[in-house]
């Protein structure tokens, strides 16, 4: 479980095939400080996607995706010298500074308009239909990762605003309008529906 409080980001340093397993794909991702600590079979979410640590060196961590993994979210969309946010699982005892997060994205949302204000970026983006329900105005929403308030939501299209701190510590400073962002709606919310 995670809080969508993004603990800084990472480097992709290299994509590849599984030579065991052809289906799987194999990222090497230069997690810097991010790594100290982490073993084997610890769970990382790489823009909101939950993985596990199956190979390590100092700093950097090789996860494995299968195919439902990299259609299902953007990750199969990532290039060596991408920038990805990186969030380590909760740990007991700690505080909950975001939401419930689960690494489980529900869908890819594209960005359809950036404006830059003087102590705010507020990003537009559009969910997909299936996942409309799921999101409401004011409510939470991990987008690729990061812990966001919904601020306005029409239809299909959702805004977030965010601070001058956050686009610093994640890899939002790279995006663009048409760019292709992670999402997973509150898991509240979908137990409500249900």
């Amino acid at each position: 479980m995670f809080t969508g409080i993004i603990e800084g980001i990472g480097k992709i340093e290299k994509i590849s095939t599984d030579t065991k397993n052809r289906s799987a794909i194999q990222m090497t991702v230069n997690l810097g400080k991010h790594a100290k600590g982490l073993k084997i079979g610890q769970s990382v979410a790489l823009n909101g996607v939950c993985l596990t640590a199956t190979k390590l060196t100092k700093s950097s961590c090789i996860f494995e995706m299968i195919e439902e993994t990299t259609k299902k979210t953007d990750l199969g969309n990532l290039k060596v010298g991408g920038i990805v946010n990186v969030e380590r699982s909760l740990k007991v005892g700690e505080r909950l500074e975001g939401h419930f997060v689960l690494g489980h994205v529900d869908g890819v949302a594209m960005i359809k308009k950036i404006l830059k204000k003087p102590k705010e970026v507020q990003v537009w983006f559009e969910v997909p239909k299936k996942l409309s329900k799921y999101v409401v105005k004011k409510g939470s929403i991990a987008v690729d990762g990061i812990s966001l308030t919904l601020v306005d939501v029409k239809n299909t299209l959702a805004s977030v605003s965010l601070i001058p701190h956050t686009i610093d510590v994640t890899n939002f400073h790279t995006k663009k309008v048409g760019d292709k962002v992670n999402i997973e709606t509150d898991i509240l919310g979908k137990y409500i529906l249900k």
